[in-house]
């Protein structure tokens, strides 16, 4: 049985390129195992980077949420803001489809998303979901284009 340790990095697509050599010099010197967790687009980025791209050993790409899974995650998302979404009430289904338009059912991005509403609901004292919220959540945010 092998000890490895791990190094896993979450947002390395947001890694400036000292960063990512930073993180390659560690890699060389240091008998570690690297993740690196990104949004779309990062493998090809890294692909610039040949030194680091060559000790890349296979990228895995998660396929975009169906309905189901996304008002499933939607669901528990909502009800950890301590609210119940409804698929009859049309301000929750507006929400849902900005949300979907947004993240393109992309489950980080969803992640992402929803750390911003949970703070704009908090700041402004507002105890609903609606697409505007998910607006100025995702203007909040810094989206990468895949």
């Amino acid at each position: 049985m092998w000890n490895v340790e791990l190094l896993i990095v979450d947002e390395a697509d947001r890694l400036k390129p000292a960063g990512l050599e930073q993180l390659r010099d560690y890699f060389d010197r240091h008998p570690i195992g690297l993740i690196l967790i990104g949004m779309p687009g990062l493998e090809k980025r890294l692909a610039r980077y040949p030194q680091l791209y060559s000790r890349v050993g296979f990228a895995h790409r998660y396929e975009p949420l169906s309905a189901d899974e996304l008002r499933f995650v939607l669901t528990h998302h909502w009800q950890r803001l301590g609210l119940t979404l409804s698929a009859e009430d049309f301000t929750d289904s507006e929400a849902v489809a900005a949300v979907a338009r947004i993240t393109n059912d992309n489950f980080r991005l969803v992640q992402r998303l929803f750390a911003q509403i949970s703070r704009i609901l908090e700041i402004n004292r507002l105890a609903t979901v609606t697409s505007e919220v998910v607006q100025a959540a995702r203007d909040a945010l810094v989206i990468g284009e895949p």
